[in-house]
C-alpha cells in the first residue's frame, strides 16, 4: 500500500471541478480544498478528508481512496445545494482523470448524505477512487 498518489488525486479532482463549466457557474467558482481567509461564501464546494487503504494484487501496488466532496450553504432549503451536488456527481462519477503519479483505474460515486450543520446545510458526496501505482 502506498499513499503516494493522494496529492495527485486531490489535484486532479480539484482541476476537474474547477474546469467544469456547470460546477463553476453553480458555485460561482467557490471550489476550495481549504477555505480562503475572509468572509465564507454563502455557497461553496469543499474537498474533504479521505480514507485510503491498500489494494495490491498480482499485477502491482495500488490503493483505494474514499473521499467526500461537500456542498455547503447557508441558503434556505436544499434545492440549490442539491443542484450543485448533482453537477459535481456528473463531473466526477466515472471520470477518466489524469494523475501526476499513479493511474486512476476508476472513480465512482459511493454514497451521499444531506444534513443540517448548525445554520448551514451540507451535502457530502462520497467517491471511491481505485489507483494503480505499478
Amino acid at each position: 500500500m502506498s499513499y503516494a498518489a493522494s496529492e495527485a488525486l486531490q489535484t486532479a479532482i480539484f482541476t476537474a471541478l474547477s474546469g467544469d463549466p456547470t460546477v463553476v457557474a453553480l458555485s460561482n467558482g467557490a471550489i476550495h480544498d481549504a477555505l480562503p481567509p475572509g468572509p465564507v461564501p454563502s455557497l461553496y464546494v469543499s474537498l474533504g478528508p479521505e480514507r485510503a487503504r491498500a489494494r495490491a494484487d498480482k499485477t502491482g501496488a495500488g490503493a483505494v481512496h474514499d473521499l467526500p466532496v461537500s456542498v455547503i450553504t447557508d441558503g434556505a432549503g436544499f434545492a440549490t445545494a442539491k443542484t450543485l451536488a448533482v453537477a459535481i456527481s456528473d463531473a466526477l462519477d466515472g471520470a477518466a482523470l489524469s494523475l501526476s503519479r499513479g493511474h486512476l483505474v476508476s472513480l465512482d460515486f459511493l454514497r451521499a448524505r444531506a444534513r443540517h450543520s448548525g445554520e448551514r446545510r451540507e451535502i457530502e458526496i462520497w467517491f471511491r477512487a481505485r489507483i494503480d501505482l505499478a
